[in-house]
């Protein structure tokens, strides 16, 4: 537990030169974690404790989640400040960066944090907007390794069509494909065009599909081409057509891309138990809901065991299965929402579901509806004189 809590006060995959940069291992366990007030300052570099009190950073946060930073002979505090004021950053920005979220960015080389800020403006040229974007994913930024391999992957992006927007939210959100060669990124778009045109996927829509899917699941591209084969391979044996599989690799983000056989295997197994359904009828609940191949077992026992409760029966979500998708909390508020028009969900299980739009677009009919008056009151009454 206690070698737990050490990795997490320890940034991750930062500088090239992290490793030099962690606290000596002849370093005791509790001089990591429990100084005291007096300990500490005795060992830190006093002019860094000196400059980040000059951007009113809070020496007392950093002591209390990374202390080991203002233990380090060599920061680079002005420097990096310089950089993201540069681009706008203004003195609370630059503040909250090296105190609430990534102090030990201080550590970084100037030079690379500089050619770091080149690399992100290639696909976020707005200065405003990088800064915003450094300030919520500062870890990201600062992972200044790779930088020539990192600039590669932008290029090979780019040059397949997507767009910059959606590259930058790659950076910030999943920084490690971009510390993969680009060859190997390559090698795994191609993988996906492959299987889904021997899925009997066209050229023509191939493009669209595969920009879809990376923007919305960028981390397919970390998959191996062992483990895709061996999953559509697998969905095959268990009786699915290429043109069922397709569908599949074009639902939820492309999540099937992501399942290994055993889990599959295992929401099947579970799926099948729970529903006393033949191959053939399960195979068109998963269809209809592929929701029961994603999700794990455990998750999918939870969402079936809360609406049992509030009264729907296994042959009803067997009728509609979409509504597993729905988490618990949001079943339990949508049923409030019905109940208070005086909806019966055992009885109207469809109004339960569909996405929050759809839902909000259908609640808001079925109110109209309910205050719609019995009679018309401009039209003329029909007295007989």
């Amino acid at each position: 537990m206690f070698w737990m809590l050490l990795m997490r006060c320890q940034p991750y995959r930062l500088c090239s030169f992290r490793k030099m940069l962690l606290p000596p291992k002849y370093r005791s366990f509790l001089a990591c974690f429990t100084y005291t007030t007096d300990r500490q300052s005795n060992k830190e570099n006093k002019r860094t404790v000196e400059k980040l009190s000059k951007f009113s950073v809070d020496i007392k946060k950093i002591r209390r989640l990374k202390g080991w930073v203002l233990l380090e002979d060599e920061t680079y505090v002005e420097e990096i400040a310089n950089i993201l004021q540069k681009l706008g950053a203004n003195k609370a920005s630059v503040a909250r960066v090296l105190k609430e979220c990534c102090p030990e960015a201080i550590v970084c080389s100037p030079t690379a944090v500089d050619t770091q800020r080149e690399l992100w403006q290639l696909v976020c040229k707005n200065k405003e907007k990088l800064v915003k974007l450094i300030e919520q994913f500062p870890e990201s930024f600062f992972t200044v390794e790779d930088q020539e391999n990192q600039k590669l992957n932008i290029q090979f992006f780019q040059e397949l069509g997507l767009k910059n927007v959606i590259i930058s939210r790659f950076l910030t959100t999943a920084p490690n494909i971009f510390l993969n060669p680009v060859e190997r990124n390559k090698q795994m778009i191609n993988i996906l065009q492959e299987s889904y045109l021997n899925l009997g996927g066209s050229e023509a829509n191939m493009k669209v599909w595969l920009l879809k899917l990376l923007s919305q699941n960028p981390f397919v591209v970390l998959n191996s081409s062992v483990a895709i084969k061996e999953t559509l391979e697998f969905l095959e044996g268990q009786g699915f057509t290429n043109f069922e599989i397709l569908q599949f690799v074009s639902k939820l983000k492309g999540f099937i891309f992501q399942l290994c056989p055993r889990s599959i295997q295992n929401s099947i197994s579970f799926s099948k138990n729970v529903f006393k359904c033949s191959d053939h009828d399960l195979r068109q609940l998963i269809l209809k809901c592929p929701a029961l191949l994603y999700y794990s077992v455990p998750v999918l026992d939870e969402r079936i065991q809360g609406l049992l409760k509030v009264g729907i029966s296994i042959a009803q979500i067997r009728e509609i299965p979409m509504v597993l998708e729905l988490t618990p909390q949001i079943v339990q508020y949508r049923i409030r929402k019905l109940n208070s028009l005086g909806y019966r969900i055992d009885t109207h299980l469809a109004n339960l579901n569909g996405t929050k739009k759809e839902f909000e677009a259908n609640f808001g009919k079925i109110q109209a509806k309910k205050g719609r008056p019995v009679f018309n009151p401009v039209a003329p009454l029909n007295v007989e004189e």
